[in-house]
């Protein structure tokens, strides 16, 4: 059985982020410009995906990624006459104030850089006291049972290990079963609607 090749920096997803300034009196034609630009991309081999987010208010950075299977198909994009043509229709309108390439996984999980993305409006937060309450409606259930099971079961362990036992076992069942579920059942009044209209 033979080894399997080894992965060269070239063979690996690259992320290219990118921030360029415009007016703000500009928006709805840096909006034209960019999905104009993210339409070519997505004809070429290789090409992952790509995004961006426009600026808060009056701010004037725009901030992009596109994604490539690897280095050279994000070379072949580069040198592509379609990206050339692209950037001259911008001249005037955006300027390029910082590109940066990332291979691997993490060009995807950087830490937000603005405000407001570019899609559907995403529905406000329900007022924090309402999901205080949705989360004790489950809490409370689910460690009144943990208290008399599990802590029976763990009476003469020490304190610190007794709680950090109870609350590993807690975690994941409150964060990927009860408080999806409860949400899910409430959603009505965490948003401010009438029963009978959920």
């Amino acid at each position: 059985m033979s080894a399997p090749a080894p992965v060269t920096p070239a063979d690996l997803p690259v992320t290219v982020s990118f921030t360029r300034r415009a007016d703000p009196a500009h928006a709805r034609e840096m909006t034209a410009w960019i999905r104009a630009g993210l339409s070519m991309a997505e004809s070429f081999p290789g090409f992952l995906g790509g995004g961006w987010v426009r600026p808060r208010g009056d701010a004037d950075e725009w901030h992009m990624l596109c994604r490539f299977a690897d280095q050279r198909s994000l070379a072949v994009w580069d040198s592509s006459s379609e990206r050339q043509w692209w950037l001259r229709s911008g001249q005037g309108l955006a300027e390029v104030t910082r590109t940066e390439r990332r291979t691997g996984i993490e060009g995807w999980f950087d830490a937000p850089v603005a405000a407001g993305v570019s899609g559907p409006a995403a529905r406000p937060a329900p007022p924090r006291w309402k999901q205080a309450t949705t989360i004790w409606l489950v809490f409370f259930p689910l460690n009144l049972l943990a208290t008399v099971t599990l802590g029976r079961l763990l009476e003469g362990v020490p304190v610190a290990l007794r709680v950090a036992v109870v609350t590993l076992a807690l975690t994941p069942i409150m964060t990927y079963a009860l408080l999806p579920w409860i949400t899910a059942r409430l959603d009505w009044w965490l948003q401010g609607r009438r029963f009978r209209d959920r």
